[in-house]
């Protein structure tokens, strides 16, 4: 395992049987449908990422979590009234050929038509920021990834980012660099004209992502990057933690960390930043009445 996994990683364990493909699809649907359908398709209503004739690169990491976007959007062409397309995308930034073979073997038990790509990011990253390159890494990585999808003609980027992802940026973003942001459902890229990141999975929470993959039997990639194997610390396992332990004294804190960015009282904060100009609620303050 720790060929794979990396020293210091925890590995999602699942059952030794891989269930049947028909059935992982139909959990999907019936058996899951309420923690990872029927977020799923709200995510996509509500915040209106899907669009007739989208032609969606989806981002394959081999995680758990954008294995499971995959077999959601499969889900959405098969059962959904929008006509769109896709495109399953992963990138190999100099995974261990391990790793490598057991991701491509993931998907096609899975039935996900993976296009493979490569480039050396790992490497790169290592010698330009060997102190922490996880942070350039994933710039480089985002960027080779909006560059392969608009290669194939696609106008959106899916990721899968989750609930939890949300809410632990926004607490690093507060505790560690002084500011209130978080992760958006979808935005544009400022690098890369003509393409939109999306992130479907915004509702859907990780326990349950964790649930469905170990009853399906899958085993998914985790820490799959050598380079970040060997260092030691992470804010964001810390900040997961730290809301671990604040849901045992705080019921639904989770749900209020993400309801704060949806509820900011623009009268009430000392100041704000929009398009790189920052102002102040003194700027404002003399003009009320």
């Amino acid at each position: 395992m720790s060929k794979l996994a990396g020293e210091g990683c925890e590995q999602l364990i699942p059952n030794e049987d891989k269930l049947p493909l028909k059935d992982i699809e139909r959990n999907i649907i019936k058996k899951y449908r309420k923690y990872l359908w029927s977020p799923f398709v709200k995510a996509i209503d509500n915040y209106n990422l899907l669009e007739e004739g989208d032609k969606i690169a989806v981002a394959i990491s081999g995680g758990k979590d954008s294995l499971l976007l995959a077999k959601l959007f499969q889900e959405l062409k098969c059962h959904g009234k929008i006509k769109f397309d896709i495109e399953f995308l992963a990138m190999d930034p100099g995974y261990h050929p391990d790793i490598k073979k057991l991701l491509i073997e993931n998907c096609e038990y899975l039935g996900i038509p993976l296009k493979v790509f490569e480039s050396k990011i790992f490497e790169i990253a290592d010698n330009k920021a060997n102190d922490y390159p996880c942070y350039l890494c994933a710039r480089m990585r985002r960027g080779a990834l909006y560059r392969k999808s608009l290669e194939l003609g696609c106008n959106k980027l899916a990721l899968g980012h989750h609930f939890n992802d949300v809410i632990e940026t926004t607490m690093l973003n507060v505790l560690y660099s002084g500011n209130f942001k978080t992760m958006l459902p979808k935005l544009k890229s400022q690098n890369y004209k003509g393409i939109e990141l999306i992130r479907p999975m915004y509702y859907i929470r990780e326990d349950d992502i964790e649930r469905f993959t170990k009853t399906s039997g899958i085993w998914p990639l985790n820490c799959a990057c050598m380079v970040a194997a060997k260092k030691i610390g992470n804010k964001r396992y810390e900040i997961k933690s730290l809301i671990k332990e604040l849901k045992g004294n705080f019921v639904d804190v989770d749900k209020s960390i993400f309801k704060a960015a949806e509820n900011v009282n623009i009268n009430r904060i000392l100041g704000w930043k929009k398009d790189n100009k920052k102002y102040s609620y003194l700027d404002f303050y003399n003009k009320k009445e």
